[in-house]
C-alpha cells in the first residue's frame, strides 16, 4: 500500500510537543525577583518562545498540507489510470474428424454465480467461434457451463497428431470494480467446482514471476460427447486471467492466472476430470487499494 512520507507522523507529534514545551517556558519566563527583565536559568525569553512556537505550527501545517496534498494526487493518479480486466480463451484441438459433438465446457464464475464471460457466449461475441456451433449457458448450481453443439468438426488435409487442427476462441471483458488476484478462488472468476485444490511450489528461479505468487493444482470436470476414430486425439484448454493496471509513478500492475485442460482418445460420451493450475498474487500490490 501506498503509504504518506515516511515518519511524517512521528515529526508531527514532536513538534507539537516541543510547542507545549515552549508554551511552558513562555509561561515561566516572568521576571525574577531578582531584578526586571531577567529570566530563569535555561528558559527562552516570552517574544522569542512566541516567535519559535508560531514557526512550528506553521511548518506543521505545511507539512499536513503536503501529506494530504501526495495522498489526494496519489488517489488521483491511481484512480485515471486503473484498468481491470479479464482475458479469456479456450483452445480445442483434433487430429481427426468429429461428429455429433456435444460439450460442455466450464465457464467462469465468482463465488456468487456471476461472470464476466456470460454475457459473451449468451450473445455469441466470442472471437472465434463458428457460426455454425450453437452455444448454450447451463447453470447447474455449482457452476456455469456452455454446451456446445455442432454435427461436423472436420480439420482440413494434411492434418497430423503433431500439426492438429486448433480452434481458438477467446475474448476480453473489462471488470467494474478491481479484482482480487491474490485470491481469486473466493473472491474473483474461476473455473468451477473446484476439486481437490492443494498449494504447490510455483515455477524455478528460471521461470520466476514477479511479486510473491502462490500456486495451485485443483481439477474440475468437461462433458464431451462425440464419434471419432480410436486414434483420435482431442485436447481440450481453457485459459482465465485477471488483471489489475495503473501508473502512479511508472506502470505497474497485478494479476492472477488460471488454465484447466484435458486430453482424450477415441469416441467420448461423459464426463472427464480436467486439470487446473493457479498462479495467483503475481505482480505488484503497492496500490491505495492493495
Amino acid at each position: 500500500m501506498i503509504t504518506s512520507p515516511p515518519y511524517y507522523r512521528q515529526v508531527f507529534n514532536q513538534s507539537l510537543t516541543i510547542v507545549w514545551i515552549n508554551v511552558v517556558y513562555a509561561q515561566d519566563s516572568r521576571p525574577n525577583r531578582g531584578g526586571p527583565g531577567i529570566t530563569k536559568k535555561g528558559f527562552l525569553p516570552l517574544d522569542l518562545s512566541i516567535k519559535v512556537t508560531l514557526g512550528l505550527l506553521a511548518a506543521i501545517f505545511i507539512v499536513f498540507v503536503s501529506v494530504v496534498s501526495y495522498q489526494t494526487w496519489v488517489e488521483k493518479a491511481y484512480r485515471t489510470s486503473l484498468s481491470s480486466t479479464y482475458s479469456y480463451t479456450c483452445t480445442i484441438t483434433t487430429d481427426t474428424s468429429l461428429s455429433n459433438v456435444t460439450l460442455f465446457l466450464p465457464l467462469p464464475v465468482d463465488s456468487s454465480g456471476n461472470s464476466p464471460i456470460v454475457e459473451r457466449f449468451s450473445a455469441q461475441d466470442i472471437v472465434g467461434l463458428p457460426p455454425d456451433w450453437t452455444v448454450i449457458l447451463y447453470d447447474t448450481g455449482k457452476a456455469t457451463m456452455v454446451r456446445i453443439t455442432t454435427p461436423l468438426i472436420i480439420p482440413p488435409a494434411g492434418t497430423v497428431e503433431e500439426k492438429p487442427y486448433r480452434i481458438i476462441l477467446s475474448s476480453e471483458m473489462r471488470s467494474d470494480t478491481v479484482i482480487d488476484t491474490r485470491d481469486p478462488i473466493n473472491n474473483s472468476a474461476f473455473f468451477r467446482p473446484v476439486r481437490d485444490l492443494g498449494e504447490v511450489s510455483c515455477p524455478s528461479a528460471r521461470f520466476a514471476l514477479p511479486g510473491t505468487p502462490q500456486c495451485y493444482r485443483y481439477t474440475t470436470s468437461l462433458y464431451a460427447d462425440y464419434r471419432a476414430r480410436p486414434d483420435a486425439s482431442v485436447n481440450i484448454s481453457s485459459t482465465l486471467t485477471g488483471n489489475n493496471s495503473w501508473k502512479i509513478f511508472e506502470p505497474a500492475s497485478n494479476s492472477y492466472t488460471t488454465t484447466i485442460g484435458v486430453r482424450m482418445s477415441g469416441d467420448r460420451h461423459g464426463w472427464s476430470t480436467m486439470n487446473g493450475t493457479l498462479i495467483g498474487g503475481i505482480g505488484t500490490f503497492d496500490a491505495p487499494d492493495a
